[in-house]
């Protein structure tokens, strides 16, 4: 088999996996010296496909032939795809190839589990390990990591890496037991709690002067929505944890995509692709604007609603809050008013030390009026007359209805 082969096969493969981002990427580049690549002013610079998904790196497996039979995976060991298997030497030379050629920015690695899951992690690092050492690349790299290999190898792909990662796939052990049995979701943990040790020591060293260490800066990680009857409130709960425990820098939500020749036991159609984005936005929600899982969803209420965005149904179920007087109100409580985001609340904070906010204030700052006004009192607004206390509230602001698709889900 051809390298063009294997490259078809391969990138294909790894088009399912979606954590491939560079924020925090330490600023390196090429000037004043022999090496190649730069990792850019501010990380990478992705371009994306209009799934959402991100293109700017070379992306693929160093094999697609697995032990493992996860059942929601096209690679899985029952399948039957075409197999193929890139040396390191091949993986390095189309790395540089494309970088020369300005096609990418840097390098994605993932594989499926030959031999062992200590072979596998050996000859991923040996990639990195020949790109950072032998060719002095200083692009961007993010290696996939796996929980069964060695903490020493682990703590290499570190050390060549800019960002790691390890697949969680699903929140639970329940679904793990019945989708992907050789996985343990007590073992992904462990290992990601070696990696954040190891991140922080780096970061403690970095801080104290040792401009001289080559270490990874992050680690993320991404589940399958949709795969199991798993609740949107047990996909937040756990990436709650993972924030806080874990220090994780990102967890991405996939949504299951049916494969060719399908496992049995697979729901036979994707979930609404609105589902993973809701997902996206309660994850932000919990990140940036300071809510709780128990906030955005309830027992009653385990998955998130598809016609409303987070903040906002979290806003009509506490009408009782609002309005907010926007010249008084926290930085806290203005961040729970829908139609504000994180920028625009301290741009507004810093005007209001100046002078009374108006709504030309927050026209001028590009803010939905029609979104924030039933929630906001300012200089020259009351919204009394908005019925903040009335079901019309939530005809007028949730999205108009759309006719159904007849080959697919209405909510895409």
């Amino acid at each position: 088999m051809d390298l063009d082969q294997k490259l078809s096969i391969l990138a294909d493969a790894a088009k399912y996996d979606a954590s491939c981002a560079s924020s925090g990427a330490t600023k390196r580049d090429s000037l004043g010296g022999t090496g190649v690549g730069s990792t850019g002013g501010a990380g990478i610079c992705h371009s994306y496909a209009p799934d959402g998904r991100c293109i700017s790196l070379l992306k693929i497996l160093l094999t697609n032939r697995c032990l493992y039979d996860c059942h929601y995976c096209i690679n899985r060991r029952s399948s039957n795809v075409r197999r193929a298997a890139f040396t390191a030497e091949e993986a390095v030379r189309l790395t540089l190839d494309f970088y020369k050629r300005n096609y990418i920015e840097g390098l994605f690695l993932s594989s499926g589990i030959i031999r062992s899951a200590d072979h596998t992690m050996e000859q991923v690092v040996n990639v990195a390990r020949t790109l950072r050492e032998v060719h002095d690349f200083r692009g961007y790299i993010h290696l996939k990591t796996i929980p069964e290999a060695s903490p020493e190898l682990i703590e290499q792909a570190a050390r060549y890496a800019d960002r790691i990662s390890i697949n969680l796939e699903l929140p639970t052990q329940q679904g793990l037991d019945r989708l992907a049995p050789e996985k343990n979701l007590g073992r992904t943990k462990q290992a990601m709690g070696r990696i954040r040790v190891k991140l922080d020591d780096a970061a403690d060293r970095k801080r104290g002067g040792d401009r001289k260490l080559r270490h990874a800066t992050g680690q993320s990680t991404q589940v399958i929505v949709g795969a199991d009857p798993s609740t949107d409130a047990d996909f937040l709960a756990r990436s709650d944890e993972l924030y806080r425990a874990y220090r994780l820098r990102r967890v991405y939500y996939s949504a299951f995509s049916p494969i060719p020749e399908p496992s049995s036991i697979l729901p036979p159609a994707a979930p609404p692709l609105m589902r993973e984005h809701r997902l996206y936005q309660a994850d932000w929600l919990m990140r940036y604007y300071g809510f709780s899982t128990s906030e955005i969803l309830t027992p009653e209420n385990p998955n998130l609603d598809l016609h409303l965005d987070p903040k906002l149904a979290w806003a009509l179920r506490n009408r009782h809050e609002f309005p907010l007087d926007l010249q008084t109100a926290s930085r806290d409580q203005m961040l729970r008013i829908p139609g504000l985001g994180v920028k625009n609340v301290d741009r507004l904070l810093g005007i209001r030390r100046l002078t009374l906010l108006r709504l030309a204030d927050l026209a001028r700052l590009r803010i939905s009026l029609p979104k924030v006004r039933p929630f906001i009192i300012v200089a020259d607004h009351h919204p009394a007359r908005e019925g903040l206390d009335t079901d019309r509230l939530l005809a007028r602001l949730a999205p108009k209805p759309v006719q159904l698709d007849l080959f697919g889900h209405a909510l895409r």
